[in-house]
């Protein structure tokens, strides 16, 4: 019998898409959409998306145009973004809400770039967790005479070689905001 690798697999590859997702949300030099996925508002009682209940558009690279598709929304739309951690102030003509987006000082990049930083190392240690849960599985499976001690041998290196894939992947996503972010 053989270590099943593929629930870990599984956390790990989730863990990966979650970081990906996170960090889509944060801004760089240029609008996005993305920016907004976390925002939320009431709508009849219910924490409602402001993606769910407006077009969200770029107008240009700086520029992000909200059109909700119920007007009544707008005010609350609006009060959503200023509380969030956007950290841009609305602008709202009565219609549609625009969100320009300053070109980020250099001192703002490198704090951004910390940010990303330090959700990687965030997004590695949940990596290690999962190894290790399954080391002590491989390790608890051995012991209760499940494997064999070269079975768990095979076992604890093809989760070492996963672990390893999942932070070269991690690396891979935060170099690439990084650059992002530090470009222009």
């Amino acid at each position: 019998m053989k270590y099943d690798c593929s629930a870990m697999e599984g956390k790990m590859k989730k863990s990966v898409e979650s970081f990906d997702e996170m960090l889509k949300s944060i801004r760089a030099s240029q609008a996005s959409p993305a920016v907004l996925s976390k925002v939320t508002f009431e709508y009849y009682g219910a924490p409602t998306k402001i993606v769910d209940m407006a077009g969200v558009t770029l107008s240009d690279a700086r520029t992000l145009v909200i059109t909700p598709y119920d007007a009544s929304t707008l005010k609350a739309i609006e009060k959503a973004i200023l509380t969030s951690d956007v950290g841009i102030t609305p602008n709202n003509d009565g219609r549609v809400i625009r969100l320009t987006f300053p070109q980020l000082t250099e001192e703002r990049r490198v704090e951004i770039s910390k940010k990303v930083t330090k959700l990687s190392e965030d997004a590695k240690v949940a990596i290690r967790n999962i190894r290790r849960d399954a080391n002590d599985d491989c390790k608890k499976q051995k012991k209760d005479g499940i494997l064999t001690e070269d079975e768990e041998a095979a076992g604890e290196k093809s989760i070492q070689e996963l672990t390893d894939k999942y932070i070269k992947d991690i690396d891979a996503i935060t170099a690439k905001k990084n650059k992002e972010i530090m470009a222009i």
